[in-house]
């Protein structure tokens, strides 16, 4: 159930997931809460006295403080946080509203409900999707995207992360996988016959240091998590950033 706004229009919302906090700053809404995790560097100059609070991480965020907020929406996702947490909240008498992001296909239907909370003109989250020009070639090369380490871990199809792959003209080479998250290691990936590591920034913070680890499977390339793990606002940019990869991994 959505809640009045408040005078003036303005809502209070708190965000505890990094990329609908990174939605909403695009947007001009500031959270009066966020997790520790989210990145307030788009706040606008006209902003920067806003005074944000931070209630904890993803997995554990502080309801009393939440509660003490006084917010009129908690925005949360079911692939960030945790049920048992959104329980919490609800049992606080919040106004708890989940995303459930799982693919590309989802976002449009998340930016809505982001917007209604947030008393966002609808218009103004329009479009993120439909500038993205990704050439979806085939065949498709095939990618190993560790997500974890010790233990390994990476992504099947079944995720956002996957269906971000399979716009730009990649695959994961765990997309057949039963699991989304499944864990494996190195020397079965090597027997995947991946053509190409995509190393993230996150959620593992894979760095130089670790490319001879990762070279025993395949070629590295290094990028920016948040393009294959974030969703909202960043969604298009991302995937022409994505796609301008996967071109220059064919070409080589």
């Amino acid at each position: 159930m959505t809640h009045l706004a408040r005078a003036g229009g303005q809502r209070r919302v708190v965000s505890l997931v990094p990329s609908i906090t990174e939605t909403l700053l695009s947007w001009g809404v500031v959270p009066v809460g966020v997790t520790r995790f989210c990145d307030l560097a788009g706040l606008h100059r006209s902003q920067v006295a806003w005074n944000v609070s931070v209630v904890g991480g993803t997995k554990n965020p502080d309801v009393a403080a939440i509660a003490a907020l006084e917010p009129d929406a908690v925005l949360m996702d079911r692939e960030e946080n945790r049920l048992e947490d959104a329980e919490a909240l609800r049992a606080a008498g919040l106004n708890v509203v989940a995303t459930a992001v799982r693919s590309l296909d989802d976002v449009e239907e998340a930016l809505k409900v982001l917007a209604a909370e947030a008393g966002v003109a609808e218009a103004a989250s329009d479009d993120h999707l439909a500038r993205a020009p990704v050439s979806r070639a085939t065949p498709r090369l095939r990618v190993f995207v560790p997500i974890w380490r010790r233990p390994w871990m990476t992504i099947s199809a079944d995720t956002y992360g996957g269906s971000v792959l399979e716009a730009v003209g990649l695959k994961s080479v765990f997309a057949d996988s039963s699991q989304r998250y499944p864990s494996v290691d190195l020397a079965e990936v090597a027997q995947r016959g991946a053509d190409a590591v995509l190393a993230p920034s996150e959620p593992y913070p894979f760095k130089e240091r670790h490319r001879a680890e990762l070279e025993s499977v395949a070629p590295a390339e290094f990028v920016d998590g948040r393009d294959l793990f974030w969703w909202g606002s960043r969604s298009s940019d991302a995937l022409v950033r994505l796609d301008a990869l996967a071109r220059r991994l064919r070409d080589r």
